[in-house]
């Protein structure tokens, strides 16, 4: 269930949000909650040290199957994706990304394999062009979209006493595992992952369900509710590309450093090499370079070098070089971060650029990503 209003869709835990005094704000065609009382500072730290809630119903959830079974989805995948569909075992999931023939990056998303079928998790602003683009493009296969059915995120390193208090058999989940458990909130499909660089699940659980299972879950004292605010410094912190910012229709998988995602299988010399949009385009560059790369950058004053900024290789003079794609203040790190794209000779850890900021040109050193590390559990 999505309300229309005012041209904005709702969420099902709109009114939880209201009630626990939520910032409400325009997010992907939703109005989806920004920040609470706590503060996008405290979140994030909180999130950081303990678990947060984060409600992510806005993103698609779609079923794939075939008359063929797993092998018939995986061959219909593998025309879409340059990842190893085929080779994901059973209760696993795998990142993926829908490219172009510019070899540039449509949409990225999550594959889960669930059985025969192919569970697929897309972003919210994209989750009509994906759909369509499946239906279209896989021949015989079926694209359903989950009705009825929520999105949560729980997110930290108490995130699994907490899940694991309500939910048995949560514990014994490894990163990138996925499982439908039965709870007294219905049955949950559950993978455990996450975009903040914290171990974490993804839960999806009966629209008719979920504000008590997220209430549930709020009430274990280590769990608040976060925002959209401090998902984004988090994701940031983590090194995580946000779609329609750090990559986009004209960012290829390795302008983003984001080849590890394509397997060997698929690459130049692979048993399924190539067959992918973009692959003449992609391949070369995973074995040559690409002309620009995406980095992390650390400002050395103490202002975040936003969104939009240019780059330049030198304090005064010539032109812009690159762009910042994503920018905040890090409140793990306790300094400003930022990634964006530069040209490769300029992509070593250690470099200096400078960013237009209000008409003056600061330094920044290009960092290696994340800025925070991982906690995922392997």
């Amino acid at each position: 269930m999505t309300i229309e209003t005012d041209a904005l869709k709702e969420t099902v835990l709109n009114a939880l949000h209201r009630e626990l005094g939520a910032k409400m704000v325009p997010f992907a065609g939703y109005e989806m909650p920004v920040q609470y009382p706590m503060g996008v500072m405290k979140e994030h730290l909180h999130c950081r040290a303990r678990a947060g809630l984060f409600d992510v119903s806005h993103m698609g959830q779609v079923i794939v199957s075939a008359p063929g079974g797993y092998d018939e989805v995986a061959a219909a995948m593998e025309a879409l994706v340059p990842v190893d569909v085929a080779g994901l075992a059973d209760g696993r999931q795998r990142y993926g990304m829908f490219t172009n023939e510019a070899g540039g990056i449509e949409d990225d998303l999550m594959l889960a394999r669930r059985g025969e079928d192919l569970f697929v998790v897309v972003n919210a602003a994209c989750k009509e062009s994906d759909i369509a683009r499946m239906t279209a493009q896989m021949p015989g296969c079926d694209v359903r979209p989950v009705p009825g059915r929520a999105l949560l995120a729980l997110q930290g390193p108490e995130a699994e006493a907490a899940l694991e208090a309500l939910v048995s058999g949560a514990a014994d989940m490894r990163f990138m595992d996925i499982a439908r458990l039965p709870s007294d909130w219905g049955e949950l499909w559950l993978s455990r992952s996450g975009y903040t660089g914290e171990d974490g699940f993804e839960i999806s659980v009966e629209e008719g369900r979920a504000e008590d299972f997220a209430r549930a879950l709020l009430g274990h004292e280590a769990v608040e509710p976060i925002g959209l605010g401090a998902r984004d410094s988090l994701r940031l912190e983590a090194g995580l590309c946000l779609y329609g910012h750090d990559i986009d229709a004209g960012t290829t998988p390795v302008e983003a450093n984001l080849g590890w995602a394509i397997q060997k299988v698929r690459r130049a010399g692979g048993a399924r090499e190539g067959g992918f949009p973009g692959a003449d385009v992609i391949l070369p560059q995973m074995t040559d370079g690409a002309p620009r790369r995406r980095v992390g950058l650390l400002p050395l004053g103490r202002a975040p070098m936003r969104e939009g900024t240019s780059l330049y290789a030198d304090e005064s003079g010539g032109e812009a070089v690159g762009t910042i794609t994503s920018g905040a203040f890090g409140p793990t790190i306790g300094a400003p971060m930022s990634m964006g794209y530069v040209p490769a000779d300029l992509a070593e850890p250690g470099t200096t650029v400078y960013g237009d900021v209000r008409g003056k040109r600061l330094a920044a050193t290009v960092a290696p990503l994340p800025f925070t590390p991982a906690n995922f559990k392997r």
